[in-house]
This record gives C-alpha cells, sequence and structure tokens, in this order.
C-alpha cells in the first residue's frame, strides 16, 4: 500500500465528519410534534371540538417547526398541505362523505398555495381547523334536521359574511318565508334571525383572537348594522365583550 493512501475494503471506526454534522443537522430539521398533540388535534377536528382544536394547535404551534424546504414559506406550505391530509383523514373517520371531504382538501391546497405571505399563512392555518370542523358539524346536524333546514344552515354558514334575510334564505331552499321561518323555529328551537346572528358572533371569535383586526372591521365584515349592535350581541350570547373576549384569550 502507498503510504497515505487507504486501503480498499478497510473497516472505519469513526463516522466521517460530513455524515456527523449531516446527521446533526437533519436531527435539527426534522423536529416533529408529539404525537399525542398531533392525536389530539385530529381527535378534536374528527369530534368537531372547535375549542379542544385551537388548544391543541395553539400547542403545536408553540413548538420549534419543521423545516421542509430551504425557505420559510415553502417549508410552512409543505407542512400545511401534510397537515390538511390529516385533517381529511380525520373528518372522513367522523362520518363525512369522502367526496365532499376531498373536495374540502382540494379548496384548502389551493388556498394555501395561493398565500404568498407567511404571516397570513399563519393565521390561514388555524382557518384551516375551522373549515374542517365547519363541514365536520354540518354532517352532525344533518343527522337531526329536516332537508329544507339542512339547506338553509348550509347557506347561511357558507354565506355568514353577507346580508342574509329569511326572504333571500326561503328563495335559496323554494319555501315560502313564512313555511321556512315556522319550520325552522320548530326544529332548531329559536327563530331564524337569531340563530344567523349566533352564527355571526361564533364564526367572529376565531376574527378576534388570530388577527389584529379592528372589532369596528369585524362588525363590518359580518354585516352588522353599527359596531355597538355587535357588541351588544356578542355580550349577551358570551357574557363578554369583543374586547374582553380578546383580551382574555389573546
Amino acid at each position: 500500500m502507498v503510504d497515505g493512501e487507504e486501503e480498499l475494503g478497510a473497516p472505519h471506526f469513526g463516522v466521517p465528519s460530513y455524515w456527523s454534522t449531516r446527521s446533526q443537522d437533519l436531527s435539527r430539521e426534522f423536529v416533529h410534534p408529539p404525537l399525542d398533540y398531533e392525536h389530539e388535534l385530529l381527535e378534536a377536528i374528527r369530534i368537531g371540538d372547535e375549542s379542544r382544536a385551537m388548544k391543541a394547535l395553539r400547542k403545536i404551534n408553540a413548538l420549534e417547526a419543521a423545516t421542509l424546504a430551504r425557505y420559510p414559506l415553502r417549508s410552512k406550505k409543505n407542512a400545511m398541505i401534510a397537515t390538511c391530509t390529516l385533517f381529511t383523514r380525520a373528518i372522513i373517520r367522523g362520518g363525512v362523505n369522502p367526496e365532499m371531504a376531498f373536495q374540502l382538501s382540494d379548496t384548502v391546497i389551493r388556498d394555501i398555495e395561493n398565500t404568498d405571505d407567511l404571516e397570513r399563512l399563519l393565521l390561514f392555518e388555524y382557518e384551516m381547523v375551522l373549515q374542517f370542523i365547519a363541514v365536520m358539524k354540518r354532517e352532525k346536524e344533518a343527522l337531526h334536521y329536516s332537508h329544507i333546514v339542512n339547506l338553509s344552515i348550509y347557506f347561511i354558514r357558507e354565506h355568514i359574511c353577507r346580508e342574509l334575510t329569511l326572504g333571500r334564505i326561503a328563495a335559496h331552499v323554494g319555501v315560502h318565508p313564512c313555511y321556512l321561518s315556522d319550520r325552522f323555529k320548530r326544529e332548531m328551537g329559536m327563530p331564524l334571525t337569531e340563530f344567523i346572528n349566533r352564527r355571526k358572533i361564533e364564526e367572529s371569535k376565531s376574527i378576534l383572537i388570530h388577527s389584529s383586526q379592528s372589532i369596528s372591521d369585524i362588525s363590518l365584515m359580518f354585516k352588522f348594522c353599527t359596531q355597538s349592535y355587535y357588541t351588544q350581541l356578542f355580550k349577551q350570547y358570551t357574557g363578554k365583550t369583543p374586547g374582553q373576549y380578546r383580551k382574555e384569550r389573546g
């Protein structure tokens, strides 16, 4: 053997420094949340528990994130697309029609890919959870109500940030407004207008917690006639003003 040369096939008793360094890099890059955190989030989505899901997601996001690409935006997109797949499976296990679940998944993934701002993407992650839970809740509600009421609920959820009137909803489901009003109140235990207001208040909670939009802007987003009316209803249904709720949950 020539001096300075290493004999081919000779055993190596140490790991080359490149691979040692690369192994350390990989261990830092692929940081994933504990399985019990992930299971908690998926189970909350499967049963449609919004509060539990948000709590689990905040716990996960408090940890160091995995690096799945060179650039932070691409890395976050990759992570969210993978998570979206898990969410899709969770709601299918919860009883949602697979075709409906995959349609939602396709829509969410397109929204992820079309988002080019990292901060907006971080906020959208919470919106994504709420979208899957909303579909899960609709599926659970559909087991208890008539077709007309289910159609009305679905229409309200899909157009929650628009002007919603009894006449418009009745026209959509193809019945007389008086018939819809009576049927809705008998099945839901509350007038349709109250249901709409409660849904708007419920949907506005996540905006209060996960965005910096002013309370005035949020009231306009949900088409309340004035900020004071929004505040009045919010306190009536939650026992707190929007400002108090944001401060406590933020």
